[in-house]
C-alpha cells in the first residue's frame, strides 16, 4: 500500500478506481461532446438527480424493469459531471460538494420509492431493509468525508457507490428487490466498518 502526500497510506484502487482508469479516454471524449452541446457539470449533476427521482417513482409503482432502465441511463451522469468539469476547466470545490450531496439524495429517492412500494405490498421486512440500506449508504459517504477531513484518503470497502448501483440494477432487473436490499443492507455497514478500520490502522502510530 502506497502513501499519500499526507504521509498516511493510500486506499487500494478498488472497482471504482479501476473503472475510472480504463474508461477515462471514452468518458473524456463524451465530456467534450456535452461541452459542445453547452451542458455544464452542474446541469449533468441535476439531470442525474432527476433520473434518480424518476427511478424512485417507477419503483414506487412496482415498475421495476422500467425503473432499472432509467437508473441505467442515469448512473453514468455520476461520472460525466466530474469529467465535464475537469475537461472544461470548471472543476470547483462547490461543484464537488454539490455532486456528492445530490448523489446522496438520488440514492435516497430510489430507496424511498422501493420502500414505499414494499410497504404497500405488506413486505415490511423489505421496508426496514430499505431504511437500513439508506443509513448504511449515508454512513459510507460520511466516513470517507470525515476521513478526508483528517487528511486520510479512504476509498476502501466492498460497496462503494459503483457497487451499490450495480447491485440495485441487478435487483431491479430481476425483480428480486428484497434479496438485493439484504445484500445492500449488510454490505454497506460492512463497508463502514472497513473504512473505520482503515483509519484505525492509519492512525495507530499516533496512539502510541
Amino acid at each position: 500500500m502506497t502513501e499519500s502526500n499526507t504521509g498516511y497510506p493510500k486506499s487500494p484502487e478498488g472497482l471504482t478506481g479501476w473503472l475510472r482508469r480504463v474508461t477515462r479516454g471514452p468518458i473524456e471524449r463524451l465530456a467534450r461532446a456535452f461541452i459542445w452541446l453547452g451542458l455544464g457539470p452542474d446541469v449533468l449533476t441535476f439531470m442525474g438527480l432527476i433520473l434518480a427521482g424518476l427511478t424512485g417513482y417507477l419503483a414506487a409503482q412496482g415498475a421495476y424493469t422500467r425503473a432499472a432502465l432509467v437508473y441505467l441511463v442515469g448512473a453514468p451522469f455520476d461520472a460525466m459531471d466530474g469529467a465535464v468539469a475537469r475537461v472544461s476547466g470548471k472543476a470547483s470545490r462547490f461543484g464537488a460538494l454539490l455532486d456528492s450531496t445530490l448523489d446522496r439524495y438520488g440514492e435516497a429517492l430510489v430507496l424511498t420509492g422501493l420502500g414505499y412500494h414494499l410497504a404497500r405490498e405488506g413486505q415490511w421486512t423489505g421496508l426496514v431493509l430499505a431504511f437500513v440500506t439508506l443509513l448504511g449508504s449515508v454512513m459510507v459517504s460520511y466516513v470517507r468525508a470525515r476521513s478526508e477531513g483528517l487528511g486520510i484518503e479512504n476509498k476502501v470497502g466492498l460497496l462503494t457507490r459503483v457497487e451499490r448501483v450495480i447491485v440495485m440494477l441487478i435487483a431491479l432487473f430481476t425483480g428480486q428487490v428484497v434479496i438485493g436490499l439484504w445484500v445492500l443492507a449488510i454490505l454497506t455497514h460492512v463497508t463502514v466498518a472497513q473504512r473505520v478500520w482503515h483509519v484505525f490502522r492509519a492512525t495507530r502510530d499516533e496512539r502510541g
